[in-house]
C-alpha cells in the first residue's frame, strides 16, 4: 500500500534545480514501494495519488485520480518534513574514550593528530562483540537524530588483519565503508614500509568490504607524495577517492583531491584562494566538519566564501572519539548557521543533498520523485527550528525507504 503524508506545514525536497533550498508550504508527499512517487501542495493531494500499477510518469501521476481507500493517509499535524540526513564522514568503529583530551583542550592544550594512536591501542584490544555493541549504539544515535545514510571509515587498528576486521564490521551496518589505513603511521613503525603495506597487502585484505579509499594528508600524518601514492593504489583497485585535507593549516590536501578527482575533500578549514578556485572548477565536494572546530577550539571553515565561489558544500559529523564525539547532524546545521555564514536552507541542503553528492549518490538526500523515501518529520513547523532550538530533540519520526526507522 502506498502512503500519503498530509498536514506538512513545510516540506524541503532539495529537488528543484532552479531553487535548491526552496520549500513547499502546506504540502503533501506520496510514497510507494519505498520510493517518493509525488510531492506538491496539499490541495492537490486528492488527485495526486496515482494508481500504483498504472505505469504513468510522475507528471501523469500527479493528475490521475484514485480512490483514497487505496492509499494509507498519515496526517503529520502541521509538522515540517526534510530529507533524511546523509552523514558522509564518520569513524564509528572504535573502542576506548578520550574525554580527558577534550577537557585538556578546553584549558588551552592544542589539538594534535597523535591522539589517534590511543584509540588504536584500545580498538586492537577490543573483541568483535565489544566493537559491534559500541557501533550499534552509535548507529542508533544516528537514526534517532534523523540520519538515514552514513559512511564509516576504518583507521583505528593499522594492521592488516585489524583493518580488515574494522571494514568487515562497518560493512554490517552500511554500504558506504571507507578504507583509512592511512590515518597515521603506527608508533615504532618504519614509515616507508607502512606506506608499502597500506598500498598492497592491507588494501587487498579490506577490498571486499569497502567502497572508498581515504588518506589523512596533513602534518603529523601523511605527506602529499605518500598520500597520492596511497590514493592511486586504491583507485587502481576500483575504489572511489576521498581525502582528509587542510584541517590543521594550509596544505596540499585540497589540490591533491581535485587532481585525483576525489568525490570529497573533508575538513577544508584552512584554504587559499587557489584552493577555492580549484574546488569551484571541479566536481569535488568540500565537506565541512564543524563538530571538529567545536571540540578542538580551532577556527571554523568559511562556508560563505566557498558557497559564494560556487563550491559544492556538504556537512558531516566526523563522529569520532578524539576530535568530534557527536553524531548529531542537527548540531552541525546549528553550528553552520551560527558560525560559518550559511543560511538555514543552505545548511539543511549541505547535510542532506550535499552529503549525498559527497558519496556520489543520487537516490538519497532529496525527496524528488524516484528518490528513496528517507524523510525526517520534525516536531516543529519549519526547518528553521533546527538552528533556532539547538540541543532540543526535534526529530519526531524518521523513515528510511518508507519504513519507520525511529522511534522503534
Amino acid at each position: 500500500m502506498a502512503t500519503l503524508f498530509t498536514g506538512i506545514a513545510e516540506l524541503t525536497t532539495n529537488a528543484d534545480a532552479a531553487a535548491p533550498t526552496a520549500t513547499i508550504e502546506d504540502a503533501a508527499l506520496l510514497i510507494d514501494a519505498g520510493r517518493v512517487a509525488w510531492v506538491g501542495a496539499a490541495a492537490d493531494a486528492e488527485t495526486a495519488a496515482a494508481a500504483r500499477d498504472s505505469g504513468l510518469s510522475s507528471t501523469s501521476r500527479a493528475s490521475a485520480a484514485v480512490s483514497r481507500s487505496e492509499v494509507e493517509v498519515v496526517d503529520l499535524g502541521g509538522r515540517a518534513v526534510i530529507p533524511g540526513f546523509v552523514d558522509s564522514h564518520t569513524h564509528l568503529v572504535f573502542a576506548g574514550d578520550r574525554a580527558d583530551e577534550f577537557e585538556a583542550r578546553m584549558t588551552g592544550v592544542p589539538y594534535a593528530a597523535g591522539g589517534i594512536r590511543r584509540t588504536v591501542a584500545a580498538t586492537r584490544a577490543a573483541t568483535d562483540d565489544e566493537l559491534r555493541a559500541r557501533l550499534a549504539a552509535l548507529v542508533a544515535e544516528l537514526h534517532a537524530q534523523g540520519t538515514t545514510t552514513f559512511e564509516v571509515k576504518t583507521g583505528y587498528d593499522l594492521t592488516t588483519p585489524g583493518e580488515e576486521r574494522l571494514a568487515r564490521l562497518a560493512a554490517e551496518v552500511t554500504d558506504e565503508v571507507t578504507y583509512l589505513g592511512a590515518h597515521v603511521v603506527p608508533e615504532g613503525t618504519d614509515r616507508a614500509s607502512y606506506v608499502d603495506l597500506v598500498c598492497d597487502r592491507m588494501l587487498d585484505a579490506v577490498r571486499p568490504h569497502v567502497r572508498w579509499v581515504d588518506v589523512f594528508c596533513e602534518r603529523g600524518a601523511f605527506t602529499e607524495a605518500e598520500s597520492e601514492r596511497i590514493l592511486r593504489a586504491g583507485a587502481e583497485a576500483g575504489l572511489g577517492v576521498r581525502v582528509h585535507g587542510n584541517q590543521l593549516g594550509e596544505g596540499p590536501g585540497v589540490q591533491l583531491a581535485v587532481r585525483m578527482g576525489a568525490a570529497s575533500v573533508d575538513h577544508c578549514t584552512h584554504l587559499t584562494d587557489a584552493d577555492i578556485a580549484a574546488l569551484a572548477a571541479s566536481d569535488t565536494v568540500a565537506t565541512l566538519l564543524p563538530g571538529v572546530e567545536f571540540s578542538t577550539r580551532q577556527p571554523y571553515p568559511d562556508a560563505r566564501r566557498l558557497i559564494d565561489a560556487g563550491v559544492t558544500v556538504a556537512l558531516a559529523s566526523d563522529c569520532n572519539p578524539g576530535s568530534s564525539f557527536t553524531s548529531s547532524m542537527p548540531l552541525m546545521i546549528a553550528l553552520a548557521v551560527r558560525e560559518m555564514g550559511m543560511t538555514v536552507g543552505e545548511a539543511v541542503w549541505a547535510a542532506t543533498a550535499g552529503g549525498a553528492r559527497a558519496l556520489s549518490r543520487d537516490d538519497v538526500g532529496h525527496l524528488g520523485p524516484g528518490a528513496r523515501a528517507d524523510l525526517v518529520v520534525l516536531d516543529a513547523p519549519s526547518r528553521r527550528h533546527l538552528p533556532y532550538r539547538p540541543g532540543v530533540p526535534l526529530v519526531h519520526r524518521v523513515y528510511r525507504g518508507g519504513e519507520v526507522l525511529s522511534p522503534r
